[in-house]
């Protein structure tokens, strides 16, 4: 057993004595044979999973995610897919125009606890199991399935048959169980958005037709029966078995195509990145350049946001755009370098925002995508600093992110964070919250709390909930106690509500030989304030003035030219300060000097005195 898997469980037996300390997470055990036919494009599946009741409750029924059912002309994938104002282009009416031999299903043929059949109904994608015996607090159950799927044309990540010619992407290809946690079972049907699941351990064994290179999540346990790079001592019958086994993750993914390079790079620590792809001219030359890329930034990613604590990592192409799975990704490889590096780092920062830190996602998807999406452009200017990859590297890499954001928050069409992912009225609503504004989030509270307490914050949040599912109030407190500030207003604004934030320079005058300034909050969200004043001999002064439902100040990481101030009251719009200069020496003021306030209206922000 490793140390990683160790200690996940005795995080679930704390979780079980010190209730007011650690919250129970459930915990399962797959085991897997699946016989795969790809002239019909189905498989047979036999599969026993093992369930420990680690809840305060007595479960007397269980879910399961069908996913393939989604592909299934009139499924709620295929009616919200036409339905919403602003269609997925990858999805479309796409579904609805699917022939029984496209369509993808699960046709479950027996499901026993012991020796009993039990009985349960489909509910489109999801499969409700009624126990013969329930499973009582602290109880394990073993439940034995039997089923065919067949795998749809990929139209939304999974499916067969891929734009760039990948045979099979086989994400979200099994019953998966639902997770249950406090707040009851979670069983939102799929319509292409995010995914929730309990820990466990994964043993899966793929019949599959030899002429098929295999790559999935966890490690092959035969290499010297299979080939694909691995081994050149592959069997001569007609397939092959390939048998993966993976701890302490919540999915599984593989793909099969018969025409993969699969290169290797062992990093210094041990740690194996796979590389699967099929080459070409363009793919050569990006993919070969690929490993030393990736390997340093894991040094720069480990150092900022915790230890990667897998054996390895896979960088699949397959899918349609990138997506994230546990030790793996698929992402598409007809790229450039710089394309190729970025979406491979968004999906591998998912290594710890959902598969070690794993926020329920159909609640917070900002805290998976759009945490990603920080990290992801933190790296990504790191390697251009570093001229590991080519491009001008940015002051501060999340401007833009800003900026976009800013302009949507202006639209009209912003919903709230706290939004479940698949009910937003638009996918551009949801990509900007989910993406961009869960970005933003990070970005505000570095700009709130300080870079060192913001650094400090971040790796706090990995250490204490890794392997862990938390959520908004989790990582706020977190963030709280790293900067020994109060931040819960900031989360009630920014997750609950689309309130926006505007301050500007209301007026300036002189009095008494001093230089009177007053600010003006225009917006409802109160934030911290930043005011730079230079003056005509050349000195500059950053004027900060704290937020008072704070109970306390950023900590700045250079404190010469920082001139703190009293702090504004939340309920008051105006604010005023004076300095010991008249007007005639000041030559600018420029409230929110690096752009990093999401203030929405900046025309108000700037007054040159400039003669």
């Amino acid at each position: 057993m490793n140390l990683t898997r160790l200690s996940v469980i005795l995080i679930g037996c704390l979780n079980m004595t010190h209730a007011q300390s650690y919250r129970w997470q459930q915990r399962v055990e797959y085991k897997m044979q699946i016989d795969f036919d790809a002239d019909n494009h189905q498989f047979d599946g036999n599969q026993n999973l093992k369930l420990w009741n680690n809840s305060p409750d007595t479960l007397k029924k269980l879910f399961y995610h069908l996913y393939f059912n989604a592909f299934q002309p009139g499924s709620d994938m295929d009616i919200k897919s036409r339905e919403i104002a602003d269609p997925d282009p990858r999805i479309g009416n796409r579904i609805q125009k699917l022939n029984k031999e496209e369509i993808g299903f699960h046709k479950i043929y027996f499901i026993k606890q012991g020796r009993e059949r039990l009985k349960y109904t489909v509910h489109g994608t999801i499969l409700e199991v009624l126990l013969e015996k329930p499973v009582k607090p602290g109880e394990s159950v073993t439940i034995d399935m039997s089923f065919r799927s067949q795998v749809p044309v990929q139209i939304r990540r999974s499916g067969r048959n891929n734009a760039e010619g990948i045979d099979y992407s086989m994400a979200q290809w099994y019953p998966k169980l639902c997770n249950y946690d406090e707040q009851g079972w979670h069983t939102p049907s799929y319509i292409a958005r995010e995914f929730y699941g309990p820990w466990g351990d994964f043993d899966v064994t793929i019949y599959m037709d030899k002429k098929y290179c295999i790559a999935a999540t966890g490690i092959l346990q035969n290499p010297d029966e299979v080939g694909c790079g691995y081994s050149k001592n592959a069997t001569n019958r007609n397939k092959k078995v390939w048998k993966f086994h993976a701890e302490n993750v919540h999915d599984f993914v593989w793909t099969a195509d018969p025409d993969y390079t699969h290169t290797t790079f062992t990093r210094k620590n041990g740690c194996v990145l796979h590389f699967f792809y099929q080459e070409n001219e363009k793919t050569k030359e990006s993919w070969s350049q690929l490993p030393k890329i990736l390997d340093k930034a894991f040094d720069f990613i480990e150092t900022k946001y915790g230890p990667y604590p897998f054996p390895a990592y896979s960088f699949i192409q397959g899918g349609d755009g990138g997506m994230e799975y546990p030790m793996a990704t698929l992402i598409t490889g007809n790229r450039s370098i710089n394309s190729l590096v970025g979406v491979s780092l968004h999906e591998l920062m998912h290594s710890w925002y959902q598969m070690m830190l794993a926020t329920n996602e159909s609640l917070y998807p900002w805290m998976d995508e759009g945490f990603a999406s920080y990290a992801e452009e933190e790296v990504f200017n790191y390697l251009k600093q570093e001229k590991i990859i080519s491009g001008e590297p940015a002051i501060d890499p999340h401007l833009e992110t800003i900026k976009n954001y800013i302009a949507f928050a202006q639209s009209g069409l912003e919903e709230a964070l706290s939004t479940h992912a698949d009910h937003y009225a638009t996918n551009r609503a949801y990509g900007m919250a989910a993406y961009v504004k869960g970005a933003v989030c990070l970005a505000e509270l570095k700009y709130i709390i300080g870079e060192n307490a913001f650094n400090k914050g971040m790796l706090d949040y990995y250490w204490q909930w890794k392997f862990r599912h938390p959520n908004p109030n989790d990582f706020i407190r977190v963030m709280e106690k790293a900067a020994d500030l109060e931040l819960d207003w900031f989360k009630e604004y920014f997750v609950y509500t689309t309130k926006k934030v505007d301050y500007g320079i209301d007026s300036i005058y002189e009095a008494n030989g001093k230089s009177i300034i007053k600010l003006k909050r225009y917006e409802l969200f109160p934030m911290p304030i930043e005011v730079k004043v230079s003056f005509t001999d050349g000195k500059q002064i950053l004027y900060y003035i704290p937020l008072d439902l704070m109970m306390g100040s950023k900590q700045f990481t250079d404190t010469k030219r920082v001139q703190p101030l009293p702090a504004w009251s939340w309920v008051n719009p105006v604010y005023q300060f004076d300095i010991d200069r008249k007007l005639s020496e000041i030559s600018e003021i420029r409230l929110n000097p690096e752009n990093q306030l999401i203030d929405i209206n900046s025309s108000n922000d700037v007054i040159s005195l400039k003669k």
